[in-house]
């Protein structure tokens, strides 16, 4: 039973990144060395901001919620914008479109961050001898990730690679960016400053991940129309 809830879990947390590779575009265009380069830089950025925490930040003795400190995260956590940055506008890639280019992009930089986060925890929390539901939400958790991820990605595509995008949606473009930039922040104080459960917390996490995919999308819908 325990070994059964293992990969159960493991195929909710990881199985979604796979089949969304083979279930799109991605897969026929053999974006696989992409999505790699993305992983590796993502790697690279999560080691810049670990030693940035352990340097500006201090130890807190209690699990209060600490405006300057999720302050100085928030800024922090912009160095993953700064690594998609490098890893849209810098690194070669094949011959694919813009559109091709951010989705394997997004979808290194998730698979990475559920690895790095996720596996070791799964592998050994949910093998223990009693259920929990931890590791089910956490696997919601990881697909959401995945989500705001390729959002993340299409926005920053917008920004940095579309030149001739209409003026009047560029705010609009940045204001979502940030939002999705500042998401572990905002869910931080979701959790400690107004003391949400987890649960709430995903879910709240989930819905937000579709309405940015779904805003994210259209933004880049209308950015790919000829002008006229």
């Amino acid at each position: 039973m325990t070994v059964f809830h293992f990969f159960n879990c493991a195929i909710l947390t990881f199985g979604p990144h796979a089949v969304y590779y083979a279930a799109t575009p991605l897969s026929e265009y053999d974006t696989l060395g992409t999505s790699i380069k993305a992983a590796i830089v993502y790697l690279v950025t999560a080691l810049v901001k670990l030693v940035c925490l352990a340097t500006f930040l201090k130890v807190s003795e209690s699990d209060s919620f600490d405006p300057y400190q999720e302050l100085l995260k928030a800024l922090i956590g912009f160095v993953d914008v700064a690594g998609l940055y490098f890893a849209l506008t810098q690194l070669t890639h094949r011959n694919i479109s813009q559109n091709h280019k951010f989705q394997a992009v997004g979808l290194g930089w998730a698979f990475a961050d559920s690895v790095l986060h996720r596996l070791a925890p799964l592998w050994v929390g949910a093998r223990g001898l009693e259920f929990t539901w931890d590791y089910i939400l956490q696997g919601l958790e990881a697909n959401a990730n995945l989500i705001l991820s390729l959002s993340l990605a299409a926005l920053g595509s917008l920004m940095w690679l579309r030149k001739n995008k209409p003026k009047t949606l560029i705010p609009i473009i940045y204001t979502c960016a940030g939002i999705v930039a500042t998401m572990p922040s905002i869910l931080s104080y979701l959790r400690q400053g107004l003391g949400w459960q987890l649960p709430k917390v995903i879910g709240f996490e989930l819905f937000t991940s579709l309405a940015m995919a779904s805003i994210s999308w259209q933004l880049f819908a209308i950015c790919q129309r000829p002008s006229s």
